[in-house]
């Protein structure tokens, strides 16, 4: 039986099992931002907010940030699924309707 050798060019190779390269700490993934499906937009009022940290455990997108003690939401990410505000303990999040900010909904200048 005959064995080849195929040479692929670097370019066209595929990540082994999956893994897909993730982006530098602290950077964006461009092809992630999912802002735009957001219905809801996720409020936190900072007298109630205790920094318990949970929002930031359970978002399944890492929207939540802290950064000098406090939590802030990088809306370019967050698809207004509400976890954050069902996990709150104390009640310091609230989804408010995207309609009723100045700023609207975050659009990608182009889809792909």
């Amino acid at each position: 039986m005959k064995s080849y050798k195929v040479e692929i060019p670097e370019e066209k190779l595929l990540p082994e099992a999956g893994i897909v390269k993730a982006p530098p700490p602290n950077g964006e993934q461009e092809g992630m931002i999912t802002g735009c499906w957001r219905v809801l937009r996720p409020v936190i009022d900072r007298e109630k907010c205790t920094m318990c940290r949970s929002c930031w455990i359970f978002c399944p997108d890492q929207a939540i940030q802290i950064a000098e003690e406090k939590m802030s939401i990088k809306l370019k990410y967050c698809k207004g699924c509400g976890i954050c505000a069902n996990i709150c303990p104390v009640g310091a999040i609230e989804r408010v309707p995207e309609l009723d900010f100045e700023d609207g909904v975050v659009r990608l200048e182009k889809l792909f």
